[in-house]
């Protein structure tokens, strides 16, 4: 796959105006060069993993987080465990200090246990520490979470939301993979996963094309981007990324927000129900619902109400909050129904 993956573009001395002008709307990953160089907690981090330590230790109120212990024979892999009736490594909650401490007392050994700190948010964990350490590009909502662990990989997957990760420490390759290949990644169960979001069931170190096979078409989009402390990476919504940390002591810092309005819900419902209300439907039936979604939700042949009057358009129309909430209410009642509960109000 190495041969195969071509560099996404690189983009320096990057604004705001330039990030909202000319990369967001691309719909693309953008490695960001040098984009929080100045930040303190990177200029600490070129000094030593020790000094990298000491500096975020110092904003550490010592309340424990989880984190993922995996054993020397996982490699740094996480993933699910032979049977797929579990994982590969297991959750322990301590400060980060704590774990930080045992990183460093690991370095050097050819196999080590991994550990890993995800996702945690610095203003509740490190107070003081983003305000050192600022990156003004990511949308309004965004608010900095911090990862920290040695050589680890993380599966391929993808997130709901726009990202922008910054490499504080350390070094990572960021493999990834647009939307339209989800096929193609074979992703895994939905119900148990490694750490919210499905995962691609293939292995980018070693895939097993007889098992998977369509993987060939997807490592003919592959992008990578391999980044160095200060440097940065834009993560378009829904777009696969499989991350590698290579060194001993690694730490990034990411932002995610979404740009969609918050009422609107999680599209992953709507998935969850067409599941259970279309796919199973006779083939016809199927196919005349595609073309339902295709005219309505899609909308591929033009607005499909511009032959109404307005006042007749009702929940077909654009929404407002009690339109949502009166579509929501029909919603509840359906699944109540079928569920056997007794729909919401009725005695």
């Amino acid at each position: 796959m190495e041969n195969s993956a071509r560099p996404v573009r690189v983009a320096e001395n990057i604004n705001v105006e330039q990030f909202r002008e000319e990369i967001f709307p691309c719909n693309e990953p953008v490695l960001l060069r040098g984009l929080i160089k100045e930040w303190p907690a990177v200029r600490e981090g070129l000094t030593s993993p020790d000094a990298m330590v000491r500096y975020i230790k110092s904003f550490d109120q010592g309340k424990p987080v989880e984190t993922i212990i995996g054993q020397p024979d996982i490699d740094g892999k996480f993933f699910y465990n032979d049977r797929m009736d579990g994982l590969n490594f297991n959750k322990k909650s301590m400060s980060i200090g704590r774990s930080m401490e045992r990183i460093l007392a690991l370095r050097g050994q050819q196999k080590p246990p991994s550990i890993y700190i995800q996702s945690t948010p610095t203003h509740e964990y490190l107070p003081g520490f983003s305000d050192q350490n600022t990156m003004s590009i990511a949308g309004e909502s965004a608010s900095p979470r911090i990862w920290i662990g040695n050589k680890l990989t993380v599966q391929t997957h993808f997130d709901l939301k726009e990202n922008i990760a910054c490499v504080v420490n350390g070094r990572r390759r960021f493999t990834l993979f647009p939307p339209e290949q989800t096929p193609n990644l074979y992703p895994g169960p939905f119900e148990l996963t490694l750490s919210g979001p499905p995962v691609s069931m293939v292995r980018l170190d070693a895939p097993d094309f007889d098992r998977y096979p369509r993987f060939r078409e997807a490592m003919k989009h592959v992008v990578v981007a391999d980044l160095e402390p200060g440097d940065a990476i834009y993560i378009p919504y829904f777009w696969w990324h499989h991350v590698h940390s290579k060194e001993d002591f690694n730490v990034l810092v990411n932002y995610w927000w979404n740009e969609a309005n918050p009422a609107l819900g999680s599209p992953f419902d709507v998935l969850l129900h067409a599941l259970l209300n279309i796919r199973d439907l006779p083939e016809r039936e199927r196919n005349a619902w595609r073309t339902m979604f295709d005219t309505y939700v899609f909308e591929k042949h033009g607005d499909p109400m511009a032959h109404l009057p307005v006042e007749a358009h009702g929940t077909l129309g654009k929404h407002d909050e009690r339109t949502r909430q009166h579509v929501r209410m029909l919603l509840l009642g359906m699944l109540s129904r079928q569920a056997g509960i007794r729909p919401p109000g009725k005695g």
